[in-house]
Order: C-alpha cells, then sequence, then structure tokens
C-alpha cells in the first residue's frame, strides 16, 4: 500500500543572527519546530523540539562542555605551545642574531618585540577573518603564513629584513591562528568556560619549555638558519590544530539549505537530437538542408554537446561558488564593521571601554620581569643560584598550575569570576612593588611564584570579555583586548629599558610600571563604583519618600 505523503516546506527566516524553520511534516506525523542560534555563521546549537505532552524543551548541543570540545581545547592547547611558548623562547634565536649580524641590542631586540607584538595587535582584523571565513579556516591560513615567516627567516641577509619576515608576516601568521584557538574553546564550553580556558592558556608554559630546548639543540646541532627551517616545518602543526576546530554545526548556505546544486536546463543547440518536439518527430523537407543524416554520425555529435554542457556546468558552479563568497565576505565585513563602529559597537559598552585601559596596563606588568629578571640576577650577584633554577622558570611553571586552579576556583556557583580576576590583579600589582626590595634568590623565589600565580589570571580573561559583551561579540571583543595587550608588550620592556637608562637602577622601572597597573586597576572598579552610589542613591531616595 502506499503512503500518500504530503509536500514538506520549509520557510527560513534569519533576523538578527537568528533562524528559525518550520518544517511541515509527512501526514500523520507531528511537524516539527526547530529554533538555532547563529554566531559569526557557525551554529551554535540549541533546540527547542516538540515532546510528546507538546512542551518545549531546550536539548542543548551534545557537544556543549563536553564531546568535541575536549578535543578543542587540546587544539587550543597545541596552539598556546608552538605559538606563545616559541615566543616566550626566542631568546635563544636572539643571542645568535647578535652574533650573527653585530647590530645593537635594542634593534635586535625589536625583532622579538614586533613578532610577540603585532600577534596580539592584529587581533582586530582578525575578527573580520573570523566573521567571514570561520574559525577554522582562519587558524589553518594562520599556520601556513606563520611557517612561511619562518622559513623566509632562515634566509635572512640582516635584522632589517627579519623584521619583515619574522616581525610581520611570522607574527601576523601567529594572530591568525591564536585568536580563533580562543573564540572557539568560550563557543564549546558554558558551564566550564574558565577551567576550559586554563587548560587550553597552559600550553603557554608547556611550550616555553619545550621551545626553548627544541631551539638551543636545533642551534647547536644545525645552526640557527637551519634551525628556523625546522621550526617553520613543526609550525604547519598549526594547520592540524586549525582542522580540528569544527563548528558545532556545519553551517549551509542560508540560499540553499540542501547544499546541492540546482538542476541546470540548458538551452538546446541548434541541430541536435534533443531540440524536437517531446514526442522526439521531426519535420522533413524535400530539400537538401533537410536530409536524414547516418545513424553512425549521433555519436560523434554527442561527444561536442557533453563537453559543451560540462563547461557550462563548471562555469555556474563557479559562478555560484563567487557568489557566495561574496555573500559572506559583504556579510562578514557588515558584522565586524557594525560591531566596532554600528550603532551596536562595543565602545559603546563602557564597562568593555575600561577593560580596553586596563589591558593597555596590564601586560607590560607580566612581560618586564621575564625581560629584567636576569640582569637583576646579576647585578645582585645571584648567579650561580639563579643558574640552578632560574626564576624565570618559577614564574612560568606555578603559572601553569594557577591557570588551572583559579579556572576551578571561577567555576565554582558561590564564586563570581569578576571577584577572582580583581584579587588575582591586586595580588600580582603588589608583587611588582615588593620585587625590587628582595636581594637574596629566597625572597626573589617567592615573589616571582607570587607573580607566576596571580598573573593566572590570562585563563581569565575570554571568559570576563564574554560575560562583558556576550557570546556573539567575542571574537570582535577580544580582538581589540589581545591588541592593547599587544601595544602593551610591544612599548612596555623598551619603557623599562629606558626608566633604567635615566636612573641606572631597574628599581624604578617596576614602581612607574606597579603605579601605571594600579591606574588600569582603576579603571575597572569606577563602572562598579558608580552603580553602588546609584543604588545607595536610589535605596536613600525610597527610603525619603516613604
Amino acid at each position: 500500500m502506499t503512503a500518500i505523503f504530503s509536500c514538506q516546506t520549509r520557510i527560513s527566516r534569519y533576523r538578527n543572527e537568528r533562524a528559525w524553520r518550520f518544517e511541515i511534516a509527512p501526514i500523520g506525523r507531528k511537524p516539527r519546530k526547530s529554533w538555532k542560534m547563529y554566531t559569526s555563521h557557525e551554529d551554535i546549537g540549541y533546540d527547542f523540539e516538540d515532546d510528546p505532552k507538546d512542551k518545549k524543551t531546550l536539548k542543548p548541543h551534545p557537544n556543549i562542555d563536553s564531546g568535541w570540545a575536549w578535543m578543542v581545547v587540546l587544539s587550543s592547547f597545541f596552539v598556546h605551545i608552538l605559538i606563545m611558548g616559541s615566543q616566550m623562547a626566542l631568546g635563544v634565536l636572539n643571542v645568535e642574531w647578535l652574533e650573527e649580524f653585530h647590530q645593537s641590542r635594542g634593534l635586535t631586540a625589536w625583532v622579538s618585540s614586533l613578532s610577540m607584538g603585532i600577534t596580539l595587535i592584529v587581533g582586530p582584523f582578525i575578527g573580520l577573518f573570523i566573521n567571514t571565513c570561520g574559525c577554522r579556516r582562519t587558524a589553518i591560513i594562520g599556520g601556513l603564513v606563520n611557517s612561511l615567516g619562518w622559513v623566509l627567516s632562515a634566509y635572512a641577509a640582516n635584522v632589517h629584513y627579519l623584521f619583515i619576515t619574522f616581525g610581520v608576516t611570522a607574527g601576523f601568521g601567529s594572530g591568525m591562528a591564536y585568536l580563533p584557538a580562543v573564540v572557539m574553546v568560550g563557543r564549546y564550553f558554558q558551564k566550564r568556560r574558565a577551567l576550559a580556558q586554563g587548560l587550553s592558556t597552559t600550553g603557554t608554559g608547556f611550550g616555553t619549555f619545550l621551545m626553548t630546548v627544541l631551539l638551543k639543540y636545533l642551534c647547536a646541532e644545525y645552526g640557527w638558519r637551519n634551525a628556523m627551517f625546522i621550526q617553520g616545518a613543526v609550525s604547519l602543526n598549526l594547520c592540524v590544530c586549525g582542522a580540528l576546530m569544527r563548528p558545532l554545526s556545519p553551517g549551509k548556505d542560508r540560499n540553499d539549505a540542501g547544499g546541492k546544486d540546482p538542476q541546470v536546463v540548458l538551452a538546446p543547440s541548434p541541430g541536435s537530437k534533443s531540440s524536437g518536439p517531446p514526442g522526439g518527430a521531426e519535420e522533413k523537407g524535400a530539400g537538401p538542408g533537410n536530409e536524414e543524416q547516418p545513424v553512425g554520425d549521433v555519436p560523434a555529435q554527442a561527444g561536442p554537446e557533453r563537453a559543451e554542457r560540462t563547461q557550462n556546468l563548471c562555469a555556474l558552479r563557479v559562478l555560484k561558488a563567487a557568489s557566495q563568497l561574496t555573500v559572506r565576505v559583504r556579510r562578514g565585513f557588515r558584522d565586524w564593521y557594525s560591531g566596532y563602529f554600528g550603532t551596536a559597537s562595543l565602545f559603546t559598552n563602557r564597562m568593555f571601554v575600561a577593560f580596553i585601559f586596563w589591558a593597555l596596563f596590564a601586560y607590560s606588568s607580566f612581560v618586564i620581569p621575564f625581560i629584567h629578571l636576569p640582569e637583576i640576577v646579576n647585578l645582585y650577584n645571584l648567579s650561580e643560584q639563579n643558574d640552578v633554577f632560574p626564576l624565570t622558570s618559577i614564574i612560568a611553571i606555578v603559572h601553569i598550575f594557577a591557570k588551572v586552579i583559579l579556572g576551578i576556583v571561577a567555576d565554582l556557583p558561590c564564586i563570581s569570576v569578576w571577584n577572582v580576576f580583581l584579587m588575582a590583579n591586586f595580588t600580582l600589582v603588589l608583587s611588582i612593588f615588593i620585587l625590587p626590595l628582595m636581594h637574596t634568590y629566597a625572597g626573589l623565589a617567592v615573589i616571582c611564584a607570587l607573580i607566576g600565580f596571580s598573573s593566572g589570571y590570562f585563563s581569565l580573561m575570554p571568559v570576563v570579555t564574554e560575560d562583558l559583551v556576550g557570546i556573539e561579540h567575542l571574537a570582535n571583543a577580544y580582538g581589540i583586548i589581545i591588541c592593547a595587550n599587544g601595544i602593551s608588550a610591544l612599548l612596555g620592556p623598551p619603557f623599562a629599558g629606558w626608566i633604567y637608562d635615566i636612573t641606572e637602577k631597574y628599581d624604578f622601572s617596576f614602581y612607574i610600571c606597579g603605579l601605571l597597573y594600579m591606574v588600569g586597576i582603576l579603571f575597572l572598579l569606577i563602572q562598579p563604583c558608580i552603580q553602588m552610589i546609584e543604588q545607595s542613591r536610589k535605596k536613600y531616595m525610597d527610603g525619603a519618600h516613604v
């Protein structure tokens, strides 16, 4: 018995980055209504389905906080190893460049500073790539560009050549792979966001150890040029990490939900057998032009016609792909532009603007100890003890565990992420003020441990950013934050060196950076204080009316 089915109809409405799909099911079956939320054209799946009792229940995506989400964390972990770990280990190559090119320390140091700074500064522009191409494609392209920068740097003839190949090219590729790694973890996690970000960012600490050992070995065995060539090959693993950044629900073109090529009806070619009436009969005349062609000529005509159809289909597919790409680029640019300059601009969020000012002062306070601690150790004649266990290694080791611990604490229901974030900031600025007062290895080791633990708040930055602007604006917002961090990392160490050149002491460098850090923290406290004053005033007015 043949079942009769009604035609299935889908009505899609896209409004404010959300889509409702209404589907008319076969006869005898209840229609299914589903609601999906889209973010940056990569689905974050939440389905509201009708259960047997006609109640709408929230059905979370199976990969949220579980399943493939942990593969995304693993991917982000290796991205931090390959990018941030490599940049923290550039001191090994810096020594080789000084011996090779015989340039000043300040000029040579700009190669590493450019690479680290550009990785973060390009964040806002990488947000445009994410809105247009998605996180996966952006990370894969970034891996290729980063690898190209390492390989080209192996043929450097002078330091200025390294500015372009390593500082700009490799730095830009690092930024293209780094931001998607952070954004994808935020999209895959809700309940365990802080823990997931903490686990993924521990790759920076592990990478600092691994890449330092690797670069030292490669430079000793093969020379710095071959070492950079090999490191370029290692950086291709960023493409593998990018491939693991699978969207929650693979997006399809909105105008072609089925994802199939449309049926194309080609215009009949003159003289072809298929161009006649439906019955297949052709009118024949008595003239010589209407004589019947031999049967043997039919295969000879079918070949050119088939080739012409294939060419037409290929041309249509190319046009369709170009049209889809154009629409995607325009939509991505519109979202990117509106996020920065439109009516829904992120800069209309006063708390987010305060967060940007904090980021401008914060990152340098973490980078400066890594840059200047070795020289401080030499000034205090603590080189022998520092060679046994470097103070920078203490910061790195504690930093790894701090990210995980702070992530676990921040995920507790009774604790606010914002409070954990502020407490860690206060501890870090206090440690920076105390560090110049320590003149023994034990005292410096304790302060370095405090710096490493309190700086674990970096794993909470994506979580705090998401709480301020929402998941749909995370890519653009976090791009701005790491851009501010990049400016701080680019200018902070040279500023501290300039203060040392004037005063001939590193004490004032740490004091001034600590004061600037306090200014950044005050920006974070302005808005909450204003809200508390307004609430107190409102309560007072309500009490007065009573």
